[in-house]
């Protein structure tokens, strides 16, 4: 059972959430609760008759990484549709549901689905009641239901994608979209639809206090000892040790702020001003040193062995995992040191951590799932943390929140709205904002990717001269989104760079490394409302996980080389002005509010150079990422004059572009998914 619940009755009904891999598995369950009803996750594969023994009202099946007919793929006891429990099936678990019943198929189609996309609903379904015609829902998918079982009846479509499968009598369900997130405008109707009007649940499952189910946690765990708690100014951590001093007195806790040499400008200080400004004592050590030299063991196949060679130092490294297992391990080696420093014993001092859902489920911990992917691996949840955790000895009174969970939280404990509502900053911090190589990505088909992409942002000029390669287009996208590239191209004129760089992304439950697509225009100000389209479109027919917008003037060069950069300190200090610079100007507008994250990140990569010259590759480019969220597990960018001012983002743009090294200024318009909020 949940531990931030209230168990109103030891028989009292439960949902079941069986668990796939998704990543957003945890929202699901933060879905149900906030339906007041219980919930809990179960392995995927478990029995109909351990469901029942364990008073479950209805199952919803989560969405995952896999291909149903993929070997070792996770599978589910499919006598459950047999069973007469009430069945919500997600993505992959539409897919497991349509698999195994007679006569339904399950094929990979040739584009993905990664986006909100205007779903059509028959409204008489008793899943969609209330919902519109049309509503806006995120598709996340490769594979798709072809075939639908003669026992199944279609109850919702994408152009010719089935979005929606059903069979009322026995109140099974499947849906090709995630209602549990926020990029499914009205997705909450729809889980409500299916718990209290299909499954019959009574939204009777009061929550508990957050705040006493986190300190009833933290007295259990603690125990007499003392607790180091590590702070990085950021509200997750914040939140942390408010509550481990309200939990077991100020006495026993131990805060330290580490400057690991990738913060931002004066940020330590600002931490420390801010905490001790509401009682928190803080100690501030500057560690840079060890971080910049930083070093750890990474697993390496060598033949059929599998050996543990020597990563590092960090200032050499360029691949973006390796970066933030190196910062995990010297965050865990430097506490160690500063346990000594403080006279704490390390065998009994336990360690405390602002660790969030996401977290754990970006960086596929068992704590959040058993079968998710690795999206990207956190700081705090390194393969040291899980040798800590493993011994009993950290406590992450947080590990099942969600970002505006803890900062409800925080203003719950009376922590000042500037430091509870400060933008989300990573613990690897500057370090995973610039992207670090040594030479350009480019595979065998970067050559065929550039015309592709040139080709859907330029349709109706293509169309005049025809090319095997938009027989891609034409068969990978509905009917809809073709007339929307016809009108697009028709009215405006990009040009399209692909950029030898790659950045980390998530498609279909699976963490994906992708090249960047890059568009520019000689307008001033161009229609971002159509940028805002393509940047939908291309990575359902590109293998790209970011569409940009290149300031200053269409780019006429392809970029043949990248400028070499790792994490140099005079390449950190660059980025750390421009992030200055940027987020100055969000604040001075009274913007920060409004924009939930704004990354800002260096490229390696140098415009405008004819390759015929000989001009160096010296310069870099920085990226502007404001980013909209509500539960950080999806999102989308902020689109300008909608979301952000178009004289708010001149004016950072013009400050950025005139510092020396910089190349050209670019505007990220993706959403969560197909790429992260970071870009590594």
């Amino acid at each position: 059972m949940n531990g931030d619940v209230e168990m109103m009755d030891e028989s009292s009904e439960k949902v079941a959430i069986l668990d796939a891999g998704a990543q957003y598995g945890k929202v699901i369950d933060r879905r149900v609760r906030e339906l007041s009803v219980e919930s809990i996750i179960l392995p995927l594969n478990t029995s109909p008759a351990e469901l029942k023994k364990q008073n479950i009202r209805a199952v919803i099946v989560s969405g995952g990484p896999g291909s149903v007919y993929d070997s070792g793929a996770p599978n589910w006891d499919p006598t459950i549709l047999t069973s007469g429990i009430p069945i919500l099936g997600i993505c992959y678990g539409m897919q497991l549901l349509n698999r195994d019943s007679p006569g339904g198929k399950v094929v990979k189609t040739q584009s993905r689905e990664d986006g909100q996309f205007a779903v059509n609903m028959d409204t008489t379904s008793p899943l969609y009641k209330n919902l519109n015609k049309t509503e806006q829902l995120l598709l996340t998918h490769g594979d798709s239901c072809t075939d639908i079982s003669p026992s199944l009846k279609i109850n919702a479509t994408f152009d010719k994608t089935i979005a929606g499968i059903e069979n009322r009598e026995k109140k099974i369900y499947g849906v090709q979209f995630h209602p549990e997130v926020d990029l499914s405008v009205n997705g909450k109707t729809i889980m409500k639809n299916f718990l209290i009007d299909i499954a019959g649940c009574k939204p009777t499952y009061t929550m508990k206090s957050r705040q006493k189910a986190c300190i009833d946690e933290i007295t259990r765990l603690a125990g007499s000892s003392k607790v180091l708690a590590l702070v990085s100014g950021g509200v997750d951590s914040s939140v942390c040790t408010a509550l481990l001093h309200k939990a077991i007195g100020a006495e026993r806790v131990v805060a330290v702020h580490i400057d690991n040499g990738f913060l931002r400008k004066e940020e330590s200080k600002k931490v420390k001003e801010s905490l001790e400004a509401i009682g928190l004592k803080l100690h501030v050590y500057n560690e840079s040193h060890n971080f910049y030299h930083g070093t750890t063991r990474i697993p390496r196949e060598l033949g059929n062995n599998t050996v543990n060679i020597e990563a590092g130092p960090l200032h050499s490294v360029v691949k973006p995992e390796e970066k933030r297992k190196i910062i995990g391990d010297t965050f865990m080696k430097v506490s160690d040191f500063i346990m000594k420093d403080l006279n704490l014993d390390p065998e009994t001092t336990l360690l405390a951590q602002g660790t969030l859902r996401p977290d754990l489920i970006e960086s596929a911990s068992t704590l959040a799932s058993g079968n998710a992917n690795t999206i990207k691996t956190h700081h705090n949840d390194s393969q040291l943390v899980r040798l800590l955790r493993e011994k009993g000895r950290v406590i992450e009174p947080l590990k099942d929140f969600h970002k505006d969970e803890v900062r409800q939280l925080g203003t719950e404990l009376g922590l000042p709205d500037a430091l509870v509502q400060r933008h989300p900053f990573p613990g690897p911090g500057l370090a995973i904002r610039v992207l670090c190589a040594q030479e350009k990505y480019s595979c065998k088909d970067f050559s065929e990717i550039s015309n592709l992409l040139g080709f859907i942002v330029n349709y109706s000029n293509a169309l005049k001269k025809p090319h095997p390669l938009l027989n891609r287009i034409q068969n990978g996208l509905p009917e809809i989104e073709i007339q929307m590239l016809k009108d697009i191209s028709s009215k405006h004129s990009f040009t399209s760079t692909l950029l030898p760089i790659r950045t980390v992304g998530v498609q279909g439950d699976c963490r994906t490394y992708s090249y960047v697509a890059a568009l520019s225009s000689d307008v001033e100000n161009p229609s971002w409302e159509s940028l805002m389209k393509l940047s939908k479109i291309i990575p359902k027919l590109c293998p790209v996980n970011r569409v940009t917008y290149v300031f200053g003037g269409k780019v006429n060069y392809p970029i043949q080389e990248i400028t070499h950069t790792t994490l140099t300190s005079n390449v950190l200090s660059l980025l750390r002005q421009v992030d200055s610079l940027a987020n100055e100007t969000l604040l001075k507008h009274g913007q920060m509010k409004k924009i939930t994250q704004m990354p800002i990140v260096l490229i390696p990569v140098h415009f405008d150079i004819d390759p015929i010259s000989r001009d160096p590759h010296c310069q870099r480019s920085v990226v502007i990422r404001p980013f909209l969220t509500n539960d950080f597990m999806t999102g989308v960018a902020a689109q300008p004059e909608k979301d952000l001012p178009i004289k708010v983002l001149s004016e950072m743009v013009s400050k950025i572009q005139a510092v020396a090294g910089i190349s050209r200024v670019l505007y990220d318009l993706t959403s969560k998914p197909p790429g992260t909020t970071e870009w590594e």
